[in-house]
């Protein structure tokens, strides 16, 4: 809900910016305790702006707007971490999981779990390590605390994953009884165990968890793509 009240020094990550009439731009923060908010920062394309530097995403900036209505006026923000180098493929990866956060979470719904961990998430990929595994992890966590049930533990009918076990996954009923259906993902029991415990350090488990989760992250985005999928594509050159 909207609100008139004055939110000073609030953690945020830039998620997106876009020009605003002739000298502004707006800006898609993601707050930690405010989720998702669009303010506007007035005169920030201006070449001596003190804004103009500032809104760079991927690092954690501290910020204070106001205002009534859906977009809010950004009056100031800072620095108040150290600076985050997030480059070549990381960069993708980063504006790739700013682009969920934005098609996925609704605006002024605050998720502070999320936030700490697109922070955590977010000093990963400056390091440059790991970078397909920071995402499957990062996809999980958000479908979870958006409340879609990802069961990995449990199958349709309550039983324990079985290790060993070939799975059919489908978004409705998680892990199914292979000779059910032809719809869904065909997954190892492993796959999702290892998913449960964080565990994605088999190249098995990294290939599947992509497949799952490529699976479920599309069904609730819908049919509109991603512009940082296809940017990803244009470089790679497919």
């Amino acid at each position: 809900m909207a609100t008139n009240s004055k939110q000073e020094n609030q953690d945020v990550y830039i998620l997106h910016t876009y020009p605003f009439k002739e000298t502004s731009l707006i800006a898609e923060l993601f707050s930690e305790g405010h989720g998702r908010i669009p303010v506007v920062a007035k005169g920030a394309r201006r070449p001596r702006s003190s804004l103009r530097g500032m809104l760079q995403s991927f690092q954690l900036l501290q910020a204070t707007w106001s205002g009534r209505g859906e977009i809010k006026t950004l009056h100031s923000i800072e620095w108040c971490d150290k600076f985050l180098q997030v480059d070549g493929n990381a960069l993708i990866c980063g504006f790739y999981i700013n682009e969920l956060i934005i098609r996925l979470l609704p605006r002024e719904d605050s998720y502070p779990k999320l936030f700490n961990f697109y922070h955590l998430t977010m000093k990963t990929l400056a390091d440059g390590e790991n970078l397909e595994i920071a995402l499957r992890k990062f996809e999980l966590k958000l479908l979870q605390e958006l409340g879609y049930e990802v069961p990995l533990k449990q199958d349709e009918k309550g039983d324990p994953i079985v290790s060993d076990k070939l799975y059919i996954y489908e978004v409705e009923y998680g892990a199914s009884e292979i000779s059910k259906t032809n719809n869904g993902v065909k997954i190892l029991g492993k796959t999702l165990l290892d998913m449960s415990g964080g565990e994605y350090e088999e190249d098995n488990t990294q290939l599947q968890s992509k497949q799952l989760m490529r699976y479920l992250i599309g069904h609730y985005l819908g049919d509109k793509p991603l512009n940082s999928k296809q940017l990803f594509t244009n470089l790679q050159g497919d």
